[in-house]
């Protein structure tokens, strides 16, 4: 049965974890909800760095939004880019379909309650043009991008040694030692030292440098100092060379920048910050310094009680005074919430209570069986953190044919050493590592 007209209407604008979990709670109640987003499909983040070290196909860590949001009749999904919010007027601006230019789109969409969960991007702290030098990673297009530089890296370095009789150096640089940076890190000295080392005849491709630039004193600077030391003693285990109290001040196309050092590089990849998106800044409202919307305790912005921001968009603070993380449980809470909080507010059931991030845990995996974990008062590493990390993420990917397929693919490679998505693809046009990355 088709949600009728007459009924609220909820505008959920996102279809990562915050709005998607939202929509859930949300789909066959008393409500008409519209969830648009620039992707027709949802994206399972944390398993993004697999897709660009080739370790998984994008279309095992990501599935289409309509297709997870079939079985509920009253949710309409949209393709589109929402460009502002009117809080006065209670509408979004939505921009024209930009692939066939219809003038038949809408230009805006009235709402009773809405929903903000468009994520961050990346923050180049002013300096807009390393994008194009050193890409991070939030989307599917991100990862291929990566995984074509990666791989891209090591072909050129045979056709050169190939032809000239030596190697050059081949230097993968990563800046900003997060969980990102980390997981990056890791994963590509295991397929230079253990997936390619065989396949290549005119270089040894163990014989790359993976070299994970941190401006700040230590990796993971979020987790407990235990696990950071931790973290870093496998990194070097693994062979991942770590710069700490190193801040990049140029990215130039074959080499980056430490303070006046320079350091070649066949490949640079950004995992250093991130800027909430822009649509938080048409709300009229107080914004923090990476752009994301200050929130009241129950998520809503000032004066504005049917407007709610979460996820990596919101700078919301527990009753303790604590921020809220930018992680996917944390964001997966806030959708919840704030549709539990809709749906109260319809049925007069009660009064709003704050919203409140338990905190599960946090998990980082470093490589092979290598991984750091933090629940509070129990600190694990190694394995068994690992077989934690890994469980854990199975779990949350959208649809049981994920799950099977990812463990399946990780069984594989972790029996054989094996990665089986190592293809280059994308635009021959696009920028590419360049042939000599220097001495």
């Amino acid at each position: 049965m088709e949600a009728r007209n007459d009924l609220p209407h909820v505008v959920i604008v996102g279809g990562g974890f915050g709005g998607l979990y939202a929509a859930r709670v949300l789909g066959n109640k008393p409500v008409r909800v519209t969830l648009i987003d620039k992707k027709n499909h949802h994206t399972f983040q944390p398993l993004l760095y697999q897709v660009a070290t080739a370790g998984l196909s994008p279309g095992e860590i990501a599935a289409p939004i309509r297709g997870v949001l079939s079985r509920y009749r009253n949710i309409e999904v949209l393709l589109g880019e929402v460009t502002a919010v009117d809080p006065s007027r209670n509408v979004i601006q939505f921009a024209r379909n930009e692939l066939t230019g219809d003038p038949g789109d809408p230009g805006e969409i009235a709402f009773d309650y809405l929903i903000l969960a468009t994520g961050a991007s990346h923050n180049y702290f002013g300096h807009p043009e390393w994008a194009r030098l050193a890409p991070g990673l939030k989307t599917i297009e991100d990862a291929t991008e990566i995984r074509r530089r990666i791989l891209l890296a090591f072909e050129l370095a045979e056709r050169r040694a190939r032809v000239l009789g030596k190697q050059d150096p081949i230097n993968f640089v990563i800046v900003g030692a997060g969980p990102t940076g980390v997981e990056l890190a890791g994963t590509l000295t295991e397929i230079a030292r253990r997936v390619l080392n065989q396949e290549f005849h005119s270089i040894d491709p163990a014989r790359a440098r993976v070299i994970l630039v941190e401006a700040g004193p230590r990796v993971l600077p979020t987790y407990p100092e235990e696990l950071s030391h931790s973290a870093e003693e496998q990194l070097k285990h693994l062979g991942v060379e770590v710069m700490n109290n190193a801040r990049v001040t140029q990215i130039e196309p074959d080499h980056v920048m430490i303070g006046d050092a320079r350091l070649p590089a066949a490949v640079t990849l950004w995992s250093a910050g991130v800027q909430a998106s822009p649509l938080g800044k048409t709300l009229g409202v107080p914004i923090d310094r990476a752009g994301r919307v200050i929130v009241e305790p129950d998520l809503t912005i000032p004066g504005h009680p049917n407007i709610f921001v979460i996820g990596d968009l919101a700078d919301a603070k527990n009753p303790d005074g604590k921020p809220v993380p930018g992680v996917s449980p944390a964001a997966i809470q806030m959708g919840r919430y704030a549709a539990h909080t809709i749906l109260d507010d319809l049925t007069a059931k009660k009064s709003r209570k704050p919203f409140v991030y338990f905190d599960k845990g946090s998990l980082a995996t470093i490589g092979r069986a290598a991984a750091v974990a933090d629940f509070g008062k129990i600190h694990l590493s190694g394995y068994i953190a690992w077989l934690a990390w890994l469980f854990i993420h199975i779990f949350f990917l959208i649809g049981f044919k994920n799950r099977l397929i990812v463990i399946t693919e990780w069984a594989w490679a972790y029996f054989t050493f094996q990665r089986g998505a190592r293809l280059i693809t994308g635009n021959s046009d696009a920028v590419a590592p360049p042939e000599h990355s220097g001495t």
